[in-house]
């Protein structure tokens, strides 16, 4: 079956990267809770947490980790909040990190997520640019 992640490490579906490794991509959501929002993913197809091989575990979450500290700096975020969906809400079936900045009276509230488009390609081609600057950045 194809797969859209799968596609995008590829470079067959355009997507906004901001980082990448050779186990790894980082890119925006193109519907994101704010803007900011990026989308971790292991660059071979794994489906689900428990099938990513335990030897990728800790080099998969220090990159949540860099991608967080990023997002969290570049969007002046008060916090992030991230999470992983198995099988139930995961709409695309390729195991991937929501790294999401935050702020008090976001109006983020539990698991209801008021999903935005950005408001062009332009602020969209901004915001990745400003998570890969600060990424560059130790």
């Amino acid at each position: 079956m194809p797969c859209t992640f799968c596609d995008i490490v590829s470079g067959k579906v355009a997507a906004e990267i901001v980082w990448r490794s050779g186990d790894a991509v980082a890119f925006l959501d193109h519907r994101p809770l704010f803007p900011g929002h990026v989308l971790l993913t292991p660059a071979g197809h794994v489906e689900l947490l428990t099938d990513l091989p335990a030897a990728q575990v800790g080099p998969f979450f220090q990159a949540v980790q860099k991608i967080e500290a990023a997002v969290e700096r570049s969007m002046s975020a008060e916090g992030s909040f991230i999470a992983v969906n198995n099988r139930v809400s995961q709409s695309v079936p390729h195991l991937h990190v929501h790294i999401v900045p935050r702020r008090k009276g976001d109006g983020l509230k539990g698991f209801f997520w008021p999903r935005r488009k950005y408001e062009s390609e332009q602020q969209m081609r901004e915001t990745a640019e400003k998570i890969r600057d600060a990424l560059r950045r130790p």
